[in-house]
């Protein structure tokens, strides 16, 4: 997250901004894409690395350890996770040397220039069926940690795998959240060894594959973070208004369940396809569109999921390129973000130069358009504008505005540079605790940083200017005239 910035509110202000904007383009470290290579058609890697650069994007995961992307990726910074094979396991775990020469030959002659930070042992071992894979994962796991302890990048490099939300039992509501029993031998295990390295537990949750098996319009809107009337979670009164949050949220659960409350969560994969075979339920541009950039902005607002409050669990989006020699179903071969010439198959706002653009939604395909949020910069003003109101004036939320889009005005604002830390956990305004309280502040924030014209206290008509002062107790909310 940037770093606070406090300065007078002055004519400065949209200098300070876009400074702001160009800080949290620059830093968002939990925002990563997934790099796979199951294609005949991609870029050079040296065009890739010039292409994350120009990105937000500040981690990349691949599911090998192609040298030439590791070497291509190296004094950018840019976090990169390599994987070991599932048929690599076998080695892995019965043969401590294995693992040494694997270290040997896909770490070490990269690292530190190469900012390698994870290392996944396998892919979907524990759901794949193959009962003598999951038998050897946490042994293989081990084997490469020691391997990596015995050249002294232990602790540097995190060694994990990655699971599919099949190792729940249940998910819904999210606080039910549970593992399979058949799972729970071997996830102890793998936890144990999550806990007492600090390395995270990988998940693939892919609200796509939630809507193609329960394909209403409510639930496209819920999985898309679109305006919806919420999934209420009985067992601790939450009212959940996307897909993701509870999917993780239920993740969150199960861990907990069993005990290990400090394992963090990273999002391995998550996306949208853009186009798919007839017979399929959900694929389109704009489905796709409106998923990955409102899952962006969401992560931006650093609101976090409910069980989660106040900072956003690294994501890895899927996927950078498409992959056109994957088999399956055509939406299986139409998930990338970029096109092999580098140019963008839609924009959800990953450039660096515009990147706090919103989500635009396809005129064509109301249905599947994003959430009402503001514009990106304000409008131009009208020929005869409406004076600027008097020093004294705050920007809040207009009377029965639906939580679906107040976290579409909090997501938007807090994504757009203003100093959001006050309402994180811990900050003077947090409590109350509510998607309401929140978006009030993060609302006025915005105005009283953009020029504290009309046109900045809109939020597609949600929004009204006030003379009252909503401060409260320690929590202080900034006017023109403070």
């Amino acid at each position: 997250m940037p770093m606070a910035i406090n300065l007078p509110l002055t004519s400065a202000s949209f200098l300070l901004s876009f400074l702001l904007c160009v800080s949290i383009a620059n830093s968002q470290s939990f925002i990563g894409i997934n790099y796979g290579q199951v294609a005949d058609n991609l870029p050079p890697p040296s065009a890739t690395a010039k292409l994350l650069q120009s990105t937000s994007i500040q981690k990349v995961r691949l599911y090998g350890s192609d040298p030439a992307i590791i070497k291509a990726l190296a004094n950018t910074g840019i976090g990169i996770v390599i994987g070991a094979a599932n048929g690599d396991i076998p080695a892995l775990a019965s043969d401590p040397n294995f693992a040494k020469s694997w270290i040997n030959a896909n770490v070490v002659p990269f690292y530190p220039s190469s900012n390698i930070i994870l290392i996944t042992v396998g892919n979907e071992v524990i759901t794949s069926g193959d009962q003598n894979l999951v038998t050897q994962l946490v042994p293989a796991i081990k084997n490469i940690q020691s391997a990596l302890d015995s050249v002294s990048l232990g602790g540097k490099i995190k060694v994990s795998t990655v699971h599919s939300m099949a190792v729940l039992r249940s998910s819904e509501p999210p606080s039910s959240g549970m593992f399979h029993p058949d799972f729970i031998p071997v996830l102890k295990e793998l936890l144990g060894f999550n806990n007492g390295t600090g390395s995270p537990f990988a998940i693939n949750p892919y609200p796509y594959f939630a809507y193609g098996s329960d394909p209403r319009p409510e639930t496209l809107a819920f999985c898309l973070f679109q305006p919806n009337s919420g999934r209420l979670d009985p067992n601790t009164n939450i009212k959940y208004m996307n897909m993701f949050d509870a999917q993780v949220d239920a993740v969150r659960s199960a861990l907990n369940s069993l005990g290990f409350k400090n394992v963090e969560i990273v999002v391995a994969e998550t996306g949208w396809p853009y186009k798919g075979d007839s017979n399929e339920v959900g694929p389109s541009l704009e489905n796709a569109k409106a998923y990955n950039g409102n899952l962006i902005a969401h992560l931006r607002s650093m609101v976090g999921t409910p069980l989660m409050p106040g900072k956003s669990v690294d994501t890895y989006l899927f996927a950078l390129y498409d992959e056109d020699l994957k088999p399956g179903a055509g939406s299986e071969r139409a998930f990338g973000l970029f096109k092999p010439d580098l140019s963008m198959v839609y924009d959800v706002g990953l450039s660096k130069s515009t990147s706090q653009a919103p989500v635009a939604a396809s005129p064509k395909a109301p249905v599947s358009s994003p959430p009402k949020a503001p514009v990106s910069s304000p409008p131009k003003a009208p020929v005869n504008p409406s004076p600027k109101p008097q020093n004294g004036a705050w920007c809040v939320p207009k009377a029965g505005v639906s939580d679906a889009q107040l976290q579409a005005n909090l997501d938007y604002a807090c994504g757009h540079g203003v100093d959001c830390s006050p309402i994180q956990p811990g900050g003077s305004c947090f409590e109350p605790n509510t998607i309401a309280s929140h978006a009030a502040y993060a609302m006025n924030q915005l105005y009283q940083t953009s020029g504290r014209n009309s046109w900045n206290c809109d939020f597609s008509k949600t929004a009204t200017l006030s003379s009252k002062n909503p401060s409260y107790n320690g929590c202080v909310y900034p006017s023109g005239g403070t």
